[in-house]
This record gives structure tokens, sequence and C-alpha cells, in this order.
């Protein structure tokens, strides 16, 4: 389409001549003697070219009613009484460019074409902004359940907040997603959110990686670094796995969240920030404050909105919904000829007890669609892993080991995790369903840490 450039000039010759040249150029142009008949069709017009002086109101104050109706329309100043101290002024009022009269025609069309381009720019960026807060909008956060009702009305107070949230929930029930949406829905939405996987990070990095580090602060360290706090600044940090933080690290996690200052690796310089923190853990906290490697301090200040998201089996009346919002994305995705899903086959994957949530449903629709040949799918098309059978007991066997107490059991258990992990007490933890926290904490209850 046309592009449509608002003319606004009282000098009669110099309003025809920009007319001419721009319609020679390609564009449709509305023309205005004064600012307020330029109000009138401002509304429609890709680019405004206006002189500094008019009759009546001026271009400054034609510029600053443009803004007031919240039009992101370019205004380009033209003026034959230019300065700096003009060129400023009408910069600072919201001018995209000025033209210093005379100037020549191609300059003109290199600054209208500048205009232009910055608003195609201004206006992809808009739509990306638009189309990645629709991504977490309720509605694509599939729940029609009782449960899923609580938390969304629960995002709804929490998210204009800049109160603590923890979110509890097994591993592949949504907590990153229920995360973002709370970031998206907040006054924050246009600032950082930075995740951070407290299980992804080697225990003697993370203080420098979540806080940062001076030059000289460790060997290797050759210039300073900011940390992730840092990154997060005026923005949201989500905190992933919040029980695998070791206990050195908790300190100064609390001290955030309490003074909101921090000194980076190194330094004795503090540092202010404003951050508002989201945790999320797969973990029993509570059964972590027991054994005492989690700080009790801690776990109140992170707990301030508790939202315990429900497992997939909790909430089966979703899965149809689920099922159907993954078949319609995954399809275009793969470009898969799959159109819809048949009553038995929705009846299969509700009656599966899904260990491993929404993620482990969204992975067997995939699935199913990679391997479908027709265009509906069927039970048969839904691939589900095999439940593990259950151990045959009999009613005289021995709960442990003969001739093993259970504190001499639960060593080799412990023994042979690390054995399995090459010594990787991250992995080993996994092996065992524990956080690495807490197996460190056993270990040395045992006098196995080393």
């Amino acid at each position: 389409m046309k592009k449509r450039i608002l003319v606004v000039e009282d000098e009669e010759k110099l309003r025809r001549v920009l007319e001419l040249q721009l319609s020679s150029a390609g564009f449709d142009v509305d023309k205005a003697a004064k600012a307020e008949e330029a109000l009138k069709v401002v509304d429609r017009a890709d680019v405004v070219l206006t002189d500094l002086r008019l009759p009546g109101m001026s271009g400054l104050e034609l510029l600053a009613a443009i803004r007031r109706q919240n039009s992101v329309v370019p205004v380009i100043m033209m003026t034959a009484y230019g300065s700096i101290e003009t060129a400023v002024e009408s910069m600072k009022a919201g001018a995209t460019d000025f033209l210093l009269k005379p100037f020549s025609l191609d300059h003109l069309m290199t600054v209208v074409n500048k205009a232009l381009e910055m608003r195609a720019l201004r206006d992809e960026n808009r739509q990306l902004r638009e189309a990645l807060g629709h991504r977490y909008e309720f509605d694509n956060i599939i729940g029609r359940s009782e449960p899923m009702q609580e938390i969304f009305a629960t995002i709804e107070r929490v998210a204009p907040t800049r109160a603590t949230v923890l979110l509890a929930g097994e591993s592949g029930v949504g907590k990153d997603l229920i995360a973002r949406a709370i970031h998206y829905h907040s006054p924050r939405r246009d600032r950082p959110l930075v995740k951070i996987n407290c299980t992804a990070i080697p225990e003697n990095l993370m203080e420098s990686e979540l806080f940062g580090y001076e030059k000289g602060a460790f060997t290797g360290a050759q210039t300073s670094k900011p940390g992730k706090f840092e990154a997060a600044d005026t923005g949201t940090v989500f905190l992933d796995e919040i029980g695998d933080v070791p206990a050195p690290v908790q300190v100064k996690l609390l001290r955030i969240l309490q003074e909101r200052e921090f000194e980076r690796l190194g330094s004795n310089v503090t540092r202010h920030i404003d951050v508002r923190v989201i945790a999320a853990t797969n973990q029993d906290l509570r059964a972590a404050l027991e054994q005492g490697t989690f700080r009790e301090d801690l776990y109140y200040r992170l707990n301030v909105v508790p939202l315990n998201i429900p497992p997939l089996r909790e909430r089966k009346q979703d899965i149809p919904f689920l099922a159907e919002h993954f078949l319609q994305k995954l399809a275009l995705d793969t470009g898969s000829k799959v159109e819809g899903i048949t009553d038995a086959a929705m009846a299969k994957l509700v009656a599966y007890h899904w260990p491993g949530n929404v993620r482990e449903l969204e992975n067997v629709i995939e699935r199913s669609l990679v391997m479908c040949a027709g265009t509906t799918l069927d039970a048969a098309d839904i691939k589900l892993e095999a439940a593990p059978a259950p151990r045959a007991h009999s009613p005289d066997a021995h709960i442990l080991p003969a001739g093993l107490t259970l504190d001499q059991y639960e060593q080799e258990i412990l023994r042979e995790a690390l054995r399995r992990a090459d010594g990787n007490k991250s992995q080993a933890a996994r092996l065992l369903g524990l956080t690495r926290n807490a197996l460190r904490y056993r270990l040395s209850q045992m006098g196995m840490e080393g």
C-alpha cells in the first residue's frame, strides 16, 4: 500500500513543491496550511512533515497535540530559523528529525524514507512484543479445571505486585510458563526476565554466576563481569530448582530479598538492585528445612505467595484441551497432515498416569504426529511409556537385605549412586531423587563427605 505523507506548510508555493516531489516518488499526500487543519487528518498519515512556524498553533504545539493523541506517527520538523537550540527542543518534544530550509529535494527524500524505516521497525517491534505477551496469556496456559482456574486467579492478583512467589510442583507441570505469565502480566513486562536454573550451574561457580565478580577475584578472572541478578535489574529473576542452591549462596539470596543489595565476588562495593524474585522447586523444601540443608529464614522470604501447581493426573479434565492445543500447534510445526484425534485416542490419553506431566503429553503428541500416516490420530497411534511393573512380594519377605542395618543399607545405596555417577554429587542426587544439598547432608551425617 502507498504510504501517506501529511505536509503542513503555510507557504503555498513550498507546499505545492513538496506535494509534487512526494507524489512523483509514489506517496499519497495530504496538505494543510494550519496545524488545526492537520490535526483533523493526522490519524491516517504515515509521516508528518511540518513547518516550525505556522499561523496560530506552532509546529511544536502541533507535535505536542499529536503526541497527546498517543500517535506514534513520525514528525519531521522544517525550519528556516535553524539552530542547535531549535533542533534540540524539537527532538526533545518527540520529533523524529528536522530539515533546515533551504533543503534539497534529495535530502528531503532521504529524511522521509529514514522516518518511514524507523516507523516500520517500531511497528515490527511492537507486534513482536504483543505476540510474546500473547504467548503467555492465560488462554495459552491451558486449564479448564478448578485447580488451574484458582492458579489463574492467583496470577491476576499477584502479578501487578512485587511480591515474591514460590512455585511448587512436579517436573513438567509448567512452572516456567506460570513464572513467565506472572512477569508478562506485571508492570515489569518490558524489563528483563532472567531465568536461572540452579541445578545446571556447578556449585563452585554459582556465586560468581549469580552475583558477578571483579577482575582478579580468582584465577582466570581477567576482567570484571556482572552476574545474572545485575542483568535482571528493574526486571524479574526466575530461580528454577531453588532447592539446589548451596548454603553460602542462600545467605546472599536472603540479603537480596531483605535488603536488595549484594557485593560481587572479590569486591567490597555494595550494589543496590531492584528485582522481583520468582522461585520454583519440584522438591519438598519443608523436608530440606528439617534436614538442615535449606535456610528457614530464606524459605519464609521466598514463600510469600506459595503457588502449588497440580500434576496432570490430578486435573485430567484438562487433558483433552491440552491434547487439542498441542495437536494444532505441533501439526503446523512438523508439517503433519493430522487434523484431529479420535475419541478412543483421547480416552487412552486420559487413562494414562502421566508421570512427566504436561511436558510428557506434549512429547507424546509430537511423537504420534510424526509416526501417524493418516489425517486422524487413533488409539493405535498414541505411543505411551509402559508403567513399571510392581515388584512381587512374599508375606515373609525381608525389607532389608540380610545382615544389613538400615544405616548400612542406606550407605550402600549412596555409594552405589556415587559409583554410577563417577563421583559427581549432582548426578548422584538426581539418580536418588534428592537435591544436591540433601545428598551432601546425608553423606556428612554418615561421615562419607570428602
